[in-house]
């Protein structure tokens, strides 16, 4: 079975292209390095021609208004495109908690992009996983300075993107959901407490400041990033992925 990541050579795509290719699919990557334009459509035709399903894991440049733009034309093109090619299986990775939080614009674009594929010609399949574990130095660098960190209390429940890609390689490899499925980690924390985690394991001595109004999850009410009933739990734990990754 031939199946298309769009966005295979990033974080999630490239592990996607890799594990699928190790199950033995078919499986073309593409991205802007392959040629491959979604916001004009550049490159779409020849990337789908004769795949079963598609995959995006592709993301918007910005996290602010303009992400709406950018998910609403993509979209589009990649539904029209897929209609032409024949694609029997459209598969899109989005966010638990998604619908949840309309104060940040790029969760209200998540939400289009997943309302654009529902409306579409192609039977659908919504992926939406919890926070990566891997983002989490970026959490952390975008409410930080030389003398501390400022993170909000927000529950929060990470997950190895690893185990994000064997969720995504499984339903790409089972008939359309025309549904949601949700994967999470196997651990809940306060993202304050994460971030105490975090700077403990790499010695780094600056307090964490619990901060209301500090960074984008400030804007997220209770604990709608963490997994309800049903979802696919993980086995990997923030801590042992974190030792891991500072051994090399």
């Amino acid at each position: 079975m031939k199946t298309t990541v769009i966005g295979g050579t990033g974080l999630i795509g490239s592990q996607l292209v890799a594990k699928l290719k190790g199950a033995g699919h078919e499986v073309v990557a593409a991205s802007l390095s392959s040629g491959l334009d979604l916001l004009t459509g550049t490159g779409l035709d020849e990337a789908l021609d004769g795949a079963h399903t598609v995959v995006n894991v592709s993301n918007s440049p910005t996290f602010d208004e303009q992400s709406l733009a950018f998910f609403r034309t993509t979209v589009g093109n990649l539904l029209a495109a897929g209609e032409r090619a024949g694609v029997r299986h459209q598969v899109a990775l989005s966010i638990v908690g998604v619908d949840q939080v309309p104060g940040l614009d790029y969760y209200r674009a998540k939400v289009l992009q997943e309302d654009l594929l529902r409306g579409g010609p192609t039977p659908y399949s919504i992926v939406r996983a919890t926070q990566f574990f891997e983002f989490m130095d970026s959490v952390i660098s975008m409410t930080a300075d030389d003398q501390a960190v400022h993170l909000p209390a927000t529950p929060v429940q990470p997950i190895a993107s690893a185990e994000v890609v064997a969720a995504l390689a499984d339903v790409a490899a089972a008939p359309p959901l025309n549904g949601i499925l949700d994967v999470a980690g196997p651990d809940t924390f306060t993202l304050d407490e994460l971030g105490r985690l975090t700077l403990a394991a790499r010695k780094d001595e600056r307090p964490v400041v619990t901060d209301a109004q500090a960074g984008m999850f400030a804007a997220v009410p209770g604990t709608v990033l963490t997994a309800g009933p049903g979802a696919r739990l993980a086995s990997t734990h923030y801590e042992d992925w974190l030792a891991a990754s500072l051994n090399g």
